[in-house]
């Protein structure tokens, strides 16, 4: 396996509003449904901030191995949400973030890289809130599955 490194980033502050499941190993597949259920609503979602979308997993404890999921946008506040929708507040962490090169399709090779590789021989622990994002940038491309794609993981020394 190539050799992951990331680079390093403080994030600020940010409320995600979205779609948000609970998914285990057996049902992560269907996670390209929940973005699919969310695209409609993109650019439309009061007060979206940019034209980046996130994944956010969390909850990741548990012995059935489950986590959320949160397929969203930054908003600029909380506030009013069309039924189904959720918002979730970030507080600021320092990043870890990793360039996802590949198809959407592989990313949970990348993340199981960084989780089972970078990770341990690294010296930094996680932050349980957010488990992890998946940054979805604007040269992302959800007709090709291509393009602008990065995992960011919370940590700390």
């Amino acid at each position: 396996m190539t050799k992951i490194e990331p680079r390093f980033e403080d994030g600020g502050p940010i409320v995600i509003a979205g779609l948000r499941e609970r998914y285990t190993p057996e049902t992560q597949g269907d996670i390209p449904s929940l973005w699919k259920r969310l695209a409609p609503h993109l650019g439309r979602i009061p007060g979206q901030v940019d034209h980046v979308a996130y994944g956010v997993v969390s909850n990741m404890e548990g012995a059935d191995g489950g986590f959320d999921y949160m397929a969203g946008v930054e908003v600029s506040q909380a506030g009013a949400l069309a039924d189904g929708f959720v918002s979730l507040a970030i507080p600021a962490h320092r990043y870890a973030v990793f360039v996802h090169g590949g198809h959407v399709a592989t990313m949970k090779d990348t993340i199981a890289a960084i989780w089972n590789e970078w990770l341990p021989a690294s010296g930094y622990q996680t932050s349980t809130m957010p488990g992890l994002l998946e940054r979805y940038g604007e040269g992302f491309n959800p007709g090709t599955g291509l393009g602008d794609i990065e995992v960011w993981v919370p940590v700390q020394k």
